[in-house]
């Protein structure tokens, strides 16, 4: 789709979408994104102008669907997958891949880091991919020096940054808000630093005596970005691990940086959204959402659930998929999913299938309850079709239309039940939604009621 609306791009000085809607041009990829979205192309420019909205599209990446993250636009699901060194392989990871399209993955993140080749998988996963794919150049850096963390230099970083931007990675996430200043912050924390990017980081540091090198090169990463239209996932390496450490000193600190890089991006047109918790507890979402886009002048936010609660290992998809749909109502842009495996093991594809309908729940709930238009069309032909016994139409308009035939479909199989005016919930004569009452039968009761007092007992 994209191999024409790139080709008299390429070469430029900057090709990112924010450089172009800044200069008052309409892209393609905006044009593409207002129809998917329903809405104005001058208003999908004028987001992306100021930062409000992310399109992510790198120039090599043009078999890419173009999508939007930003508040204007519907709440959009990310889903992770990745080679580790104990699971996975090339093939593998494209399945995982086009399962996480399936079920509804709005982004894709390939978080490998061993079990194969890595540029090769990755090659495979962006060549395999209609959505964009967002990827921790960080991983890769430490596998180039052998799991060595002292021995990583900055050109290790920048190296392996401008090698996934030339593969096509849309989005990357840059750990560069975790400062040497920020570390004696998580003195008092239970599960310290969660985040594994920030871990290696903070062992670096730790190790060197000397300031985050993704810090200190911010700019030479701008640079790679602008040229291949990468946008920036600013990493939240000190992301709360448990309900006791959210809200607290370190994590404030590190959002401030991540505001102050936010901005210096904008100064060279290039896109950002930043990343967010983690674990938080309910009554502390609003406040986190509400502070990230005051800190980071409202650039897009993009969080791990929240978990709201930590004692559910096993059911970990539950329990952050509440916190991602009072996220997503307050006002973040995007959720990252979390499946039940959390914290427990590697998922496999049934993980996969339920952390991805988890969160499709959570962002559409989130869609609703902000009133966007048409957000809540689908739910009401679904409840028209279950008010009519249309049971293939209920089952097709479903999120997981499988698993609902697949449930239904337990204990009445046949095709004749497909059009059976009951379930096996309620049976054949004790459906409530077998009481039709016609329009003519309420105008009359209506005016009996009128005329009528009531006999009460």
């Amino acid at each position: 789709m994209r191999t024409e609306w790139v080709a008299k791009r390429r070469g430029q000085a900057n090709v990112s979408q924010m450089h172009y809607a800044r200069q008052g041009v309409i892209t393609e990829e905006m044009q593409y994104v207002a129809k998917r979205e329903n809405l104005p192309a001058e208003l999908i420019r004028e987001e992306v102008a100021r930062g409000r909205m992310i399109i992510p599209a790198n120039i090599n990446h043009t078999n890419l669907e173009p999508m939007a993250i930003g508040i204007a636009s519907k709440c959009k699901v990310n889903a992770n997958i990745g080679a580790s060194p104990n699971s996975s392989n090339l093939q593998e990871e494209v399945d995982k891949l086009n399962l996480a399209v399936k079920y509804g993955a709005d982004t894709v993140m390939d978080l490998s880091t061993g079990g194969g080749n890595l540029d090769e998988i990755r090659t495979a996963i962006i060549n395999a991919s209609p959505v964009p794919i967002g990827t921790v150049p960080v991983y890769q850096a430490l596998e180039s020096v052998h799991g060595t963390i002292e021995n990583l230099t900055a050109d290790d970083f920048l190296h392996i940054i401008e090698k996934h931007a030339q593969q096509g990675v849309d989005y990357q996430t840059i750990h560069a808000g975790i400062l040497i200043e920020h570390l004696p912050l998580v003195r008092n924390r239970i599960t310290g630093i969660v985040s594994r990017g920030g871990g290696i980081l903070a062992r670096w540091m730790l190790h060197h005596h000397k300031q985050n090198p993704l810090y200190t090169h911010f700019n030479d990463i701008i640079e790679i970005f602008k040229r291949y239209d990468v946008s920036f996932s600013l990493g939240d390496s000190l992301r709360p691990g448990c309900t006791h450490d959210a809200s607290d000193e370190a994590q404030l600190a590190e959002l401030k940086t991540l505001g102050n890089l936010t901005r210096k991006a904008w100064e060279h047109d290039v896109q950002v959204m930043v990343e967010g918790p983690g674990h938080v507890p309910m009554d502390q979402i609003e406040f986190n959402v509400r502070k990230q886009m005051e800190e980071c002048s409202e650039a897009p936010f993009y969080v791990l659930g929240p978990l709201v609660t930590d004692i559910a290992p096993g059911y970990d998809h539950i329990t952050s998929a509440i916190g991602a749909a009072m996220a997503g109502w307050y006002g973040t842009a995007m959720l990252c999913y979390v499946t039940p495996k959390e914290h427990l093991g590697l998922p496999n594809a049934e993980d996969v299938r339920n952390g991805l309908i988890a969160y499709k729940i959570a962002a559409h709930a989130a869609d609703i309850a902000r009133h966007r238009p048409g957000a809540r069309d689908r739910d009401d032909e679904l409840s028209k079709a279950r008010y009519n016994f249309d049971w293939n139409r209920q089952f097709e308009l479903s999120l997981d239309p499988e698993r609902a035939k697949e449930y239904h479909d337990e204990t009445l199989p046949a095709d004749i039940y497909k059009t059976a005016e009951f379930c096996s919930m309620c049976g054949p004569k004790f459906c409530p939604m077998q009481t039709k009452v016609d329009a003519d039968a309420l105008t009359e009761l209506e005016k009996f009621l009128a005329k009528e007092p009531v006999v009460q007992g």
